[in-house]
C-alpha cells in the first residue's frame, strides 16, 4: 500500500493499493488513445417498436453534449433521447442509444466525427445501466521507464491485483469533472440544502486549465458579476453554464430552476459525486487500515451476483461468525464482492470495522444518511447502495508500442479504467 498523489485526495483517494513503481506516461494524448466500446444488453427488437436502437461510434463527443447535438438535429426534444452508459469527451466511444425518432431519420444523421452504425426498432428503450460493461483500447505515452522495465513493472502490477482479488473500484476524476473536479462539491451544497451554494459552485471555481475565456467568465461570477454580465462572458461551449445564467437573468434568485435547466442525468451526477467521493474515502480507510477488500470481516456487508452474473449493488449478505467461511469461498470463486457505503436515504451501513469506518467518515462530512433526502428537488433524493470494494479486470493484455503502451481490457459497468490504469502508472495527475 503506498499513498496517492495530492490531487487525487481532492476526490478522495488517499491510496494506491500495489507497491511497484509506477510506469508514469499520459493518458489521451489524442482521442484514438482512448477507445470504449460498451458491453451492452441492448433491447429486444420488433419492428413495430416506436423506439429506434442505434449504435454511434463518437469521437471527442461527450455522451450529454452529443444526446444535445442530436436533439436539434433530430428536431426533437433531449427526453426522447436515452443511453445505458455515459462517456467522456477525449475518447473514441461506442454505444448504444434509444431515440422516440424515425429509423429513417436516425440513419440520415450527419454530424462531425459521428457514425451511425446498426440501427433497428423496438418496444423499449434503453435507462441509465441497461450495460454489462465496457471494452477498453488504451494507449499510455510518454512512459518514464525503458520499454523492458515498463514490460517487468506491468506484469508485476498485474500480479499483485489478481492476489489481491482485483484493482480498488474508486469512482475515478471523471465522476468529479477531468477538468475542474467540482461535481461532488456543488453535490454537497444540495445535499445541505443550499441551492444558491450550489450554482455558484458550479458556475464559479475557475481553473486556468479550461482557458482564459472559461476562467475570466468564472472568475467574474465568484466576484459576484451579475447573471446578464456574466452571460455575456462565457464562452459558448459552456452551454450547461449558459443556459443556468439565462433562466437566472429571467428568474433572479430561482436557484432551483436554474438547476433544473440542465440535463437531468447531468445534475442527479452532482449528487452522485458527493456519494462517490464518500465511497473512495471510505475505501481508502479500509485499505490505510491495512485490511483486505477480498478477506471479509465480521460484519462485513457482501455483495452476491445478480441474474446478469454482476455484484448486485441494492441485495447484501452480513458476515457473521455462522456464515464467514462460506462467504471466503464464495469471494475466493468471485461469486461475492465486500461492499462499501454509497449513502442515501435507505441503505444499511456494515458492521464491524468496515461500519466504524463509514460511520467515523459521515461525521467527518457532518451528513446523515437522511440528508440525501431533498424536499425542495425530489428528483435528486437518493436510496443509496453497496458497491463492491474491488473489481476484477477481465481479459488483460498488454503490448510496447514504439512510443508508449497499449493495454486491452474489460470492466463491469460503473468501473473507470483510470482507477485501473493509475495502478500501474502512480503519476501526479490522471486528468487530461
Amino acid at each position: 500500500m503506498m499513498d496517492s498523489k495530492d490531487d487525487e485526495r481532492i476526490i478522495g483517494i488517499e491510496v494506491f493499493y500495489t507497491d511497484t513503481k509506477g510506469i508514469g506516461g499520459k493518458l489521451r494524448k489524442n482521442s484514438e488513445d482512448f477507445i470504449v466500446e460498451e458491453v451492452s444488453s441492448p433491447p429486444q427488437k420488433d419492428d413495430e417498436g416506436e423506439y429506434t436502437i442505434t449504435q454511434i461510434r463518437a469521437r471527442n463527443w461527450e455522451t450529454n453534449r452529443l444526446v444535445g447535438k442530436l436533439s436539434r438535429k433530430l428536431g426533437i426534444s433531449k427526453k426522447r433521447i436515452n443511453f445505458a452508459g455515459t462517456k467522456d469527451k477525449r475518447a473514441v466511444t461506442t454505444q448504444l442509444f434509444s431515440i422516440k425518432a424515425s429509423m429513417e431519420n436516425v440513419k440520415n444523421l450527419h454530424l462531425k466525427d459521428v457514425e451511425v452504425l446498426d440501427t433497428y426498432t423496438s418496444r423499449k428503450g434503453l435507462n441509465l445501466g441497461d450495460l454489462i460493461g465496457n471494452r477498453f483500447e488504451i494507449s499510455i505515452k510518454e512512459l518514464e521507464a525503458p520499454a523492458t522495465d515498463t514490460e517487468k513493472l506491468v506484469n508485476e502490477t498485474s500480479e499483485q491485483l489478481r492476489a489481491l482479488g482485483g484493482f480498488p473500484n474508486f469512482f475515478g476524476h471523471q465522476r468529479f469533472g477531468a477538468l475542474r473536479p467540482i461535481t461532488h462539491i456543488v453535490g454537497r451544497k444540495l445535499v445541505e440544502g443550499d441551492f444558491h451554494g450550489a450554482v455558484l459552485a458550479y458556475l464559479g471555481n475557475p481553473t486556468e486549465i479550461e482557458g482564459k475565456e472559461a476562467y475570466e467568465a468564472r472568475c467574474a461570477v465568484k466576484e459576484g458579476a451579475d447573471y446578464a454580465e456574466a452571460l455575456k462572458m462565457f464562452p459558448k461551449h459552456l452551454g450547461f453554464e449558459k443556459a443556468m445564467l439565462n433562466h437566472l437573468v429571467k428568474n433572479e434568485e430561482d436557484y432551483i430552476g436554474a438547476l433544473a435547466s440542465l440535463p437531468k442525468n447531468l445534475y442527479l451526477m452532482f449528487i452522485h459525486a458527493y456519494q462517490s467521493y464518500i465511497f473512495n474515502k471510505i475505501l481508502s480507510q479500509r485499505i490505510k487500515n491495512g485490511l483486505l477488500t477480498c478477506e471479509p470481516l465480521i460484519g462485513d456487508l457482501v455483495l452476491p451476483l445478480d441474474a446478469e452474473g454482476l455484484p448486485d449493488h441494492k441485495k447484501w449478505i452480513d458476515v457473521n461468525e455462522g456464515n464467514i467461511e462460506k462467504v471466503k469461498k464464495r469471494i475466493s470463486e468471485g461469486k461475492a464482492f465486500i461492499s462499501g457505503l454509497v449513502p442515501g436515504a435507505e441503505v444499511s451501513l456494515a458492521g464491524g470495522v468496515q461500519g466504524e469506518i463509514e460511520r467515523r467518515v459521515l461525521e467527518e462530512e457532518e451528513v446523515t444518511p437522511e440528508d440525501f433526502i431533498i424536499p425542495q428537488m425530489r428528483q435528486l433524493s437518493s436510496k443509496g447502495m453497496r458497491r463492491e470494494l474491488i473489481s476484477p479486470p477481465t481479459e488483460f493484455q498488454f503490448e510496447m508500442e514504439e512510443d508508449g503502451i497499449r493495454m486491452r481490457f474489460e470492466l463491469t459497468k460503473g468501473c473507470y479504467a483510470t482507477s485501473f490504469l493509475r495502478e500501474f502508472m502512480k503519476t501526479q495527475m490522471l486528468r487530461y
